[in-house]
């Protein structure tokens, strides 16, 4: 007589490798199928990826990041009793006062400046046109500083640029005069410094326009500076910064030595 019962149930493939499949495979390889090993091999890439979000030193966050303005050190004045004279006695206190480093501490927002390879079609070659570089140049950078109540990040920028133009004698500065530099660093989840650049020879060459209304009453007053610059260079990789005057000499120097001495050679040994 047949016996009727609850039939056993049915075995569902799903085609994934539970955790014990993974145990298994690390244990005794041998007994899982190729499928099993490389959902493991998977799962363990996930597990790595993952673990970069879980630890403090996984991934560099664009919310972790330093400004450090440098403000011109030094001022030659083109006549008395203009706005520019006065200029450098005002960027004077905001260094001794804090203006300047509070300043970049209220940096919003700004980017890591980069680098553009300029190219020219090679015209000495027959067949497919193909670039060559030609030089190179760098873009301007934007940031944005949130205003404190008195306004002293709008005067700070304003008065830097004075040194480079006064509004009253329409009299133009010297170049030395009012260029400085502005520092870039990426900070880990402690704070330490991991990458840096420095913009070389940096001035603000725009301050935009700040909108006014009734109706923004819950909108901090925020200022976009617009800075010009020569170059930059890297403050971590040290043999990527631009070599001195002085280095460049001394290598030309040396590479004529060098072919003096290899041009003399065939002399001296047709001597021997």
């Amino acid at each position: 007589m047949a016996q009727f019962g609850t039939p056993p149930p049915k075995t569902i493939q799903t085609g994934l490798a539970t955790s014990t499949d993974i145990n298994t495979a690390k244990s005794s390889p041998s007994k899982v199928n190729l499928g099993t090993r490389l959902q493991g091999n998977a799962y363990g890439d996930m597990e790595e990826v993952l673990s970069g979000y879980r630890t403090k030193d996984g991934f560099a966050r664009a919310n972790r990041y330093e400004v450090m303005l440098h403000v011109p050190s030094g001022f030659r004045g083109t006549g008395e009793g203009n706005l520019q004279n006065a200029a450098p006695a005002i960027l004077n206190q905001a260094k001794g006062d804090g203006t300047v480093r509070k300043t970049g501490l209220r940096c919003e927002s700004i980017s890591f400046p980069g680098r553009n390879l300029d190219t020219s079609p090679d015209t000495n070659i027959y067949g497919p046109t193909r670039e060559i570089v030609s030089g190179f140049s760098f873009a301007e950078i934007s940031a944005t500083f949130v205003c404190s109540s008195d306004m002293r990040e709008k005067l700070f920028f304003e008065t830097w640029q004075r040194l480079a133009f006064d509004p009253q004698s329409w009299a133009l500065g010297y170049y030395d005069d009012y260029v400085g530099a502005v520092d870039i660093h990426q900070l880990d989840e402690q704070d330490k410094k991991r990458y840096g650049v420095q913009l070389i020879e940096a001035f603000p060459k725009n301050i935009e326009a700040q909108s006014l209304g009734y109706g923004q009453n819950d909108t901090l007053h925020r200022i976009n500076v617009t800075f010009s610059y020569r170059y930059w260079k890297n403050l971590t990789d040290e043999a990527d910064l631009p070599k001195s005057l002085q280095s460049r000499i001394t290598e030309v120097l040396i590479d004529s030595v060098e072919r003096n001495v290899r041009s003399q050679i065939p002399k001296v040994l047709s001597r021997l």
